[in-house]
Order: C-alpha cells, then structure tokens, then sequence
C-alpha cells in the first residue's frame, strides 16, 4: 500500500482546471477538493456543493440580537424602572427601534464572526490548513485523495491530459506555513 494521501495537479489556467474536473467526473475519480487563488464562477455546481446555510444562521443571530435588545428595553424602561419622561408613555415602541436595530446588527455581526471560525477550523491563532501553499498564490489545485479504487498512474494522465503544469503525490496530510 502506498503512502500517498493525496495527489494534487497543479494548474495555471482556471479553464485547464474546469476541463481537469471533467475529465476527473467523467472517470469517476472522486475530487477530495479544489484550491484557487481566486473565486471561479460556477465550480461549486461543477462540484456538486450545495448552497451555504450561513444565511440562516444570519437571521437567527439577527432575531435573537433584536428580540434580547427589546426585552431588555421592556424591562428597563416599563417593568423595572419607568420614568415620565415628557410625559410619553412608558412602552413607547417607536423610541425602541433604534436600539433594537443596532443589538440586531451587533449580534448577527459577531454571530456571523464565531460562524465562520467555526465552520473553517480558522481560529485566531491557529496555522491554516493548505495543500499547496502556491494555492494561495498562482496555481489552481485539484486535491484527490489517493486511498481511492483507481490507480495513481491513471489519474496522473488524466491531469497531465487536461493540462496540468504538475502532479504531485502528498504523503503529509497538509503543509503548514510555519
């Protein structure tokens, strides 16, 4: 059995890359993932990856902030400790919506923050995960893992038949910055 975990082809043309995922989905090689240096339209159908979820965790962080924000207020300005001001009424909605429209930014802000630590494994201080650290810069990478049925050799000619520039077989998992 081999040690290689992971066979990258390493390309210079975002458009070698989408002809390199067909060829790979057409041989039923399975794409463990693809690394880019920059956003490529379309590849998410491409590669079959669904829409993401983070809008409704957008919503629910913005109505828990907007529903904490009004209760709050309710409890300060009506229940605990209501004052005359102007003679305006103590559960006056209008005067709340700013502030519950701030709390409801604020929440789904950082709500949004700790989301996407979360769903990256990127925390602050924490080296990121890369395959290739040229992924980050000039290559576009498709990552296949090698524990797979087919053969090594067949899926380095079907990269070098869709133009990669280079096919490396990776015995590390990943390959740190530090």
């Amino acid at each position: 059995m081999s040690s290689t975990k992971f066979i990258l082809g390493l390309f210079d043309d975002p458009d070698n890359l989408l002809d390199g995922i067909s060829k790979l989905q057409k041989s039923s090689v399975p794409i463990y993932d693809v690394y880019t240096p920059m956003p490529i339209h379309g590849i998410e159908a491409k590669l079959g990856i669904k829409e993401s979820r983070l809008g409704y965790a957008a919503f629910i962080f913005g109505c828990t902030g907007g529903t904490v924000a009004f209760s709050m207020l309710y409890y300060m300005m009506v229940w605990d400790w209501p004052n005359n001001i102007g003679g305006k009424p103590n559960f006056a909605i209008p005067d709340f919506i700013p502030i519950t429209f701030e709390w409801t930014v604020l929440f789904t802000a950082f709500g949004m923050v700790l989301t996407f630590f979360y769903a990256t494994h990127l925390f602050p201080g924490r080296a990121p995960r890369v395959m290739d650290l040229r992924a980050t810069d000039d290559r576009f990478v498709i990552a296949i893992d090698a524990r797979g049925n087919v053969p090594h050799d067949d899926i380095t000619k079907i990269l070098n038949e869709a133009g990669a520039v280079e096919v490396k077989h990776n015995e590390k998992k990943y390959v740190s910055y530090e």
